[in-house]
């Protein structure tokens, strides 16, 4: 068995059912691999959904039942753990894998890499929304868990996926610089193809994603280095001047100094008004985006600050 394939997922049965679909036609004989599914919800319609899928032909198709609801990073460690080949491939439960995927993959391994990243693509429509745009940040991913190829024996030395990364962020780059660390080689594989579809998302799904910046500290503590070099502060470095002019006019407006409160408040709405145009430029103009646009772009600097803040305490960094 050349390579085992490991899909983290939480309760997307459709998404699953179309993954396990690409993923078990890949143009390799199947009894060079196998598929684990780790289901971070333990639930009995997934297993019963991967054991008729185990019915079928093609590659071995495993269930690994994950407690605890952990999040993707141990999801993934406990796919890998059970897995039997010296390659493993990570993708999600919402990708759709090119038929010659793992082929490609599986081609860079054998002429030396240590690890693979793939070509993740992203389709949009002509006028994305905010949130389409963002999530197609995944084709321009240094080293994306969607799509890439890890030998066994690295993910060994560098202990696999750290699972303080609760949520489904930074926990694929802390694991892309812990192997950079360890003098692991790296190599893209432009015919390692994974579709990433955007799945739908609700109205003001920017606010709740805020949540994931804590994550940002506990990178930062484990690679300072490479999370200056690689990611750097990005949009936070603004936010710390819009924060600054709501607070210097919320005290000035209570102290009673008006003209200070005012010009404050001034600063704050071209400040909030500019990064609102921002988000608008090359995305939807539908009247309900240009709203969520509006609200969101003035509550996401203090929350995005908050949740910072927040993992630089729990981390202590």
């Amino acid at each position: 068995m050349r390579a085992s394939v490991v899909i983290p997922t939480y309760r997307r049965p459709d998404l699953l059912a179309r993954c396990l679909a690409a993923v078990t036609a890949q143009d390799l004989d199947p009894a060079e691999y196998e598929v684990i599914v780790a289901d971070d919800a333990a639930d009995d319609a997934t297993r019963r959904q991967l054991e008729a899928a185990a019915m079928t032909a093609g590659p071995a198709v495993r269930y690994v039942a994950v407690t605890g609801n952990d999040g993707p990073a141990a999801a993934r460690n406990r796919g890998w753990h059970a897995a039997r080949g010296d390659v493993i491939a990570f993708t999600d439960d919402d990708t759709v894998p090119g038929p010659g995927w793992l082929r490609a993959g599986l081609a860079a391994i054998a002429a030396g890499a240590d690890a693979v990243t793939g070509r993740t693509v992203v389709p949009l429509p002509p006028a994305p929304t905010d949130y389409e745009r963002n999530e197609s940040g995944l084709e321009r991913g240094e080293f994306v868990t969607a799509n890439c190829f890890v030998r066994r024996d690295a993910l060994k030395a560098v202990g696999g996926f750290d699972e303080r990364f609760t949520a489904a962020w930074r926990e694929d780059s802390d694991l892309h610089f812990a192997l950079l660390e360890r003098g692991c080689r790296i190599v893209r594989a432009a015919d390692a193809v994974v579709v990433h579809p955007v799945r739908p998302a609700p109205w003001g799904v920017s606010l709740r994603l805020q949540r994931k910046g804590r994550f940002d500290a506990l990178l930062y503590r484990k690679h300072p280095r490479l999370y200056r070099e690689r990611i750097g502060p990005g949009r936070p470095r603004d936010y710390y001047a819009v924060v600054a002019a709501l607070a210097v006019g919320a005290i000035a407006a209570a102290d009673g100094w008006w003209w200070p409160a005012a010009a404050a408040g001034a600063v704050w709405l071209a400040l909030t008004g500019r990064f609102a145009a921002r988000r608008l430029r090359g995305t939807s103009h539908a009247p309900r985006h240009v709203a969520e646009m509006v609200v969101t772009s003035a509550l996401i600097p203090p929350l995005s600050l908050y949740w910072r803040l927040y993992g630089a305490v729990r981390f202590r960094v």
